[in-house]
């Protein structure tokens, strides 16, 4: 047997609650209507017989032969205008001089009398020959104090029990007024908590609740929940760790979480992404976004974040070994052509050229490795440059190393400095190509106190000075299509050592990163 859902024990709960709450105020309020009417009645009935007590007619009527005549219609006009039951005039013996019903005149009163003879009222309930009733009795005194009479005035009970009914009837329709609106509040609290926990029951709410805590913490890869309005609304551990995000991120907005501002954009987007790379401070994240509906209802959208530092750092070696190879190829390539211009020449018959041109070749060649291995003896580097530098060459570029240059091992890891400088220049390459020929890159290395500084400079149209701090974006490129990442990878790299990149304008664009040297290196 399936259980009830928690909308549903919420709306028995409430409704027993309701039921219960109109109940127990109906049953109160018809206890105090009770008491209010037979307070209400006891002070009728007082205030009509001090009323007829003290008339003077009353008194004058004592001193005639038969007071009957004249206190019996006067006691009857009394009742009639004052609605009570009866108002009963006697002696102080009790026989009666008025009644409503006038075989009863002449006979003695039913009830305590004692009080009244004693000259004070007094209120009771009794049963008299009209059935039980409220009823105060009050002497009848002359100017000597002398209580020549008493006064008798009663409600009877079942008076009082209709005046009960008129005010328990509208009572008791105010609580079922009260009943059918609470009901149907409840109703309709259920049915809005049933549409919002979808018709499940507290084991199911329970049991989803604790997947959904498991989930969040044992993940790797990062979670967050935006809104429709931007505001962060779940975060879990991964993505505290992979964007650097405070404890109580959840509730800021997209624009207060201090982030990358492409990611910033892409979060605040709303629009579906698969896979973007995207950079913050130290990592390189994998981020996918996807819009959240319920119906044609819009609830924001779901990202998910995956740590592509170590792939992006394994990505930056197999490229280096990749610029390697090419730098190998290309310097094969250039060999081949070179050799088959020295035999071309021997075929010919001009040994002496062919001799001078191969003198010539190796000599260049030579130059350089012993330019670059002389001035840079850190080997990984030496390396890079080489190779870039066969590179440039195949595109038309000449990299230079300034004579300035003068870098030993210096401590520093080489996978990094390979990311700074190889993309450096790659980017230094691309806008030489775009500038005027003839089209020139040279690079600085070495140090300078405690201090590695490694400057590339180009021959291309430069960089605007407002585009600077977007040149450090994902996306930013000389060659203008959207999909640079070398510059943010540098300055990443940059950012992770501990220091500095700048960058000027001399005939192009002049970049220039300061890295402080490790303590081991300075002593």
């Amino acid at each position: 047997m399936r259980r009830w859902s928690l909308a549903r024990q919420m709306l028995a709960l409430q409704t027993v609650v309701v039921v219960a709450t109109v109940a127990a105020g109906t049953v109160m309020a018809v206890l105090q209507t009770r008491e209010l009417v037979a307070e209400d009645a006891t002070a009728v009935t007082h205030a009509v017989a001090v009323s007829v007590a003290s008339a003077p007619s009353v008194l004058a009527a004592l001193e005639e032969p038969d007071p009957t005549a004249l206190l019996q219609p006067y006691a009857e006009k009394v009742r009639a205008e004052t609605g009570v039951n009866f108002i009963t005039i006697m002696t102080p013996a009790g026989i009666r001089y008025t009644h409503p019903t006038r075989e009863e005149i002449g006979k003695p009163y039913l009830g305590t009398t004692a009080p009244a003879l004693a000259g004070r009222p007094y209120s009771e309930t009794y049963t008299g020959t009209l059935g039980p009733s409220i009823r105060t009795i009050t002497p009848v005194e002359d100017a000597s104090g002398r209580v020549r009479a008493l006064v008798s005035a009663g409600i009877t009970v079942e008076n009082i029990g209709g005046r009960l009914r008129e005010q328990l009837e509208a009572g008791v329709l105010a609580g079922l007024l009260g009943l059918a609106a609470g009901t149907a509040g409840t109703y309709l609290a259920g049915r809005r908590l049933r549409r919002h926990t979808h018709d499940l029951g507290t084991h199911e709410l329970t049991r989803m609740y604790e997947y959904h805590e498991a989930i969040l913490h044992a993940v790797r890869e990062g979670l967050l929940l935006v809104d429709g309005r931007g505001v962060l609304t779940l975060c879990n551990d991964g993505a505290r760790e992979l964007l650097g995000l405070p404890a109580d991120a959840e509730g800021l907005g997209i624009t207060e979480l201090g982030l990358p501002p492409s990611l910033t954009e892409l979060l605040s987007s709303g629009g579906d992404r698969t896979d973007e790379i995207h950079l913050t401070g130290d990592r390189v994240l994998l981020v996918s976004v996807a819009a959240v509906r319920s119906g044609a209802r819009s609830l924001g959208t779901v990202v998910t974040l995956r740590d592509h530092t170590e792939l992006q750092d394994v990505t930056g070696r197999l490229d280096a070994e990749r610029g390697f190879a090419d730098a190998l190829r290309s310097a094969a390539h250039e060999a081949a052509n070179r050799l088959h211009t020295v035999i071309s020449l021997v075929e010919l018959g001009r040994p002496e050229q062919a001799v001078a041109f191969a003198t010539e070749e190796l000599r260049a060649a030579q130059e350089l490795t012993d330019r670059v291995v002389a001035a840079v003896r850190e080997p990984v580097l030496a390396a890079l440059l080489l190779g870039k530098s066969a590179q440039a060459a195949e595109r038309g570029v000449e990299l230079s190393i300034s004579p300035e240059s003068d870098l030993d091992d210096i401590g520093l890891d080489p996978h990094d400095l390979v990311a700074v400088l190889g993309n450096l220049i790659d980017n230094a390459v691309d806008a030489a190509k775009s500038g005027t020929p003839p089209a020139r890159v040279e690079v600085h290395v070495g140090t300078s106190g405690s201090v590695c500084e490694i400057r590339v400079a180009d021959s291309g149209p430069g960089l605007d000075p407002a585009r600077v701090e977007e040149a450090y974006q994902r996306g930013w490129t000389t060659k203008g299509d959207g999909r640079g990442l070398g510059l943010p990878l540098a300055a990443q790299a940059v950012r992770r050592l501990g220091g500095t990149i700048d960058v000027s304008a001399d005939q192009g664009a002049v970049f220039t990163v300061r890295l402080p040297l490790p303590e081991r290196t300075l002593s």
